[in-house]
């Protein structure tokens, strides 16, 4: 990857589509396996380092041959940063890893500097999907969102956050929730125009 913010998503599809969304860290990936079939018109590219999650995911998907899935298997950021800007209409980033140790923030998935990659390539009017059971991490995620000048909270109450979207996909991971976890939560940021 270049990294050079010049790589135009819609050159990697041979189909037209609706919408690009782009999830990282995808686990599993149940969660994005049920989203393409919901929405087939929409264009996706999975980001997932781990071979574990890989392998489940392309089993999941390998008889429908999808034509709309496009997969990145290594640092997520190397791909965001060379996308292009304005390129992308919903960014997921679900039960990102803490990094619970001080030392070890700069490493967390939302930080300052992605938040600036993020901005730059979701549309305006586009959305970012933040999910958590991990309470410093949700309160992490929360704050340095909603202090970045690109991106509008959709909560108008404590209930928008700890109940899932509506036609949200939930997974094995969100039922069994990690060890010691009390509650899931689901932050929705608009990127503003």
């Amino acid at each position: 990857m270049a990294e050079d913010a010049a790589l135009n998503p819609q050159e990697l599809f041979t189909a037209p589509y609706s919408k690009l969304v782009l999830e990282i860290g995808f686990g599993q990936g149940e969660r994005l396996a049920e989203m393409m079939e919901q929405q087939p018109d929409n264009a996706y590219i999975g980001c997932e380092p781990f071979q574990n999650g890989m392998s489940n995911f392309l089993l999941l998907v390998e008889d429908k041959k999808p034509e709309n899935l496009r997969l990145w298997m290594d640092d997520a950021m190397q791909l965001v940063r060379s996308l292009s800007a304005a390129s992308i209409d919903a960014l997921y980033i679900l039960n990102p890893d803490p990094w619970h140790k001080s030392k070890h923030f700069k490493r967390r998935m939302v930080n300052p500097v992605n938040l600036d990659e993020f901005a730059r390539v979701i549309k305006p009017g586009g959305t970012l999907y933040l999910s958590t059971d991990v309470p410093d991490l949700a309160d992490w995620m929360a704050a340095h969102t909603v202090n970045h000048p690109a991106f509008h909270w959709t909560a108008r109450s404590k209930a928008d956050w700890e109940n899932p979207p509506k036609g949200w996909i939930s997974t094995k991971y969100e039922t069994k929730g990690a060890k010691g976890a009390k509650k899931m939560c689901y932050f929705v940021f608009e990127r503003k125009a």
